[in-house]
């Protein structure tokens, strides 16, 4: 039996021996927090980070703050509408860097190749990571090959790692939201997750929506030009969406969040896709756009950054960070409605 020691304040609960690995365990949401939490972090001991879960660590290096980031990419099929596989990595990767601030400065790329993945199609997704890596101005400067047998990997998994120099006088966390920020969103939601699903299923919505995969590292750094230290907080709402971003930043400073429902940038096929298929937009993973949080006297002068690159010529404010609470969404009628953390996979194989 598994006992609460008060003064600890937390219970270990560790997993049952007989629970097992769940496609929502990769969601980004809930369950994915309680197997980091509870399996992956104890596992690392003292290695294990203190503080907010982020997109990317920061380490200081002779005076010089790094940041450093590992992903993998599983998504099916390899190849959609604006992207696919190999860009998508790339793209990831570097934005992943971009939350904390970061412009990179190198990636490494592996690939896990099921045995049968015809070579077109590996030149294919590798000559296309090349070509993103090259546009946004970062070498590739190792990586690795392993071949699996047939039934093993799905085709193809892709995973990758980034190194990043941060913007001087820049420390976005999730930890660092507070009450009053305004809650900037740099554009549309749901393509990506829509585009995706759509291709995999042969909905037909892939006719009217592509994926929004692209870099956001000029656009983070035009954003900080603008407003320095006052952008507390950047995410990209990649894996549970909107939901899950604001949630994770929402519970890491210890803050409340409204959002505006009107004010979702949501595009028409999205919208529909979600209707006919029961899902909310604000779940639907994204893979160029962000969330930030930005000091109330600043917020206007970043806003005003991020639309005058191309990245964020759509962004919008989306809402205020309240004292405490939950994340609520403000609707169109001025009701209010909790914007709970995502528990399962809705769309499994997105990213």
């Amino acid at each position: 039996m598994t006992t609460v020691d008060p003064a600890a304040g937390s219970c270990p609960a560790p997993l049952p021996e007989t629970e097992r690995i769940l496609l929502g365990h990769g969601a980004g949401g809930r369950l994915s927090a309680e197997l980091i939490g509870q399996v992956l972090l104890p596992a690392l001991g003292t290695a294990a980070p203190g503080g907010p879960l982020e997109d990317a660590a920061v380490v200081t290096v002779d005076g010089t703050d790094l940041a450093l980031s590992t992903d993998a990419y599983v998504v099916d099929p390899l190849f959609f509408p604006g992207g696919d596989i190999g860009a998508l990595a790339v793209h990831g990767t570097v934005n992943d860097l971009a939350m904390r601030a970061a412009m990179p400065i190198a990636l490494t790329i592996a690939y896990v190749v099921e045995e049968g993945l015809p070579v077109t199609e590996l030149r294919r997704v590798a000559v296309s990571a090349g070509q993103a890596a090259a546009a946004a101005g970062v070498p590739v400067v190792t990586g690795d090959t392993k071949v699996v047998g047939r039934g093993a990997a799905d085709r193809l998994f892709v995973i990758t790692a980034g190194l990043g120099r941060r913007i001087a006088g820049a420390a976005p966390s999730a930890a660092r939201a507070r009450p009053g920020d305004a809650i900037l969103l740099s554009g549309p939601i749901g393509c990506h997750g829509v585009t995706v699903l759509s291709t995999r299923e042969g909905l037909g919505f892939e006719a009217d929506v592509e994926s929004d995969t692209r870099p956001l590292h000029r656009l983070v750094a035009a954003m900080v030009a603008a407003g320095g230290d006052a952008v507390h907080t950047l995410r990209d709402p990649t894996r549970g969406g909107l939901a899950a971003a604001l949630n994770e930043i929402a519970a890491a400073s210890g803050v409340g969040a409204e959002i505006e429902e009107r004010a979702l940038p949501v595009p028409e096929p999205v919208r529909a896709a979600c209707e006919m298929l029961g899902l909310d937009p604000a779940y639907v993973a994204n893979e160029g756009c962000l969330v930030a949080f930005v000091a109330p006297g600043k917020a206007d002068a970043v806003l005003s950054a991020m639309r005058s690159r191309g990245e964020g010529r759509h962004a919008v404010r989306i809402g205020t960070v309240q004292a405490d609470g939950p994340v609520v969404v403000r609707t169109a009628v001025g009701s209010r409605r909790v914007l709970d953390m995502p528990v399962g996979e809705q769309l499994p194989r997105i990213c």
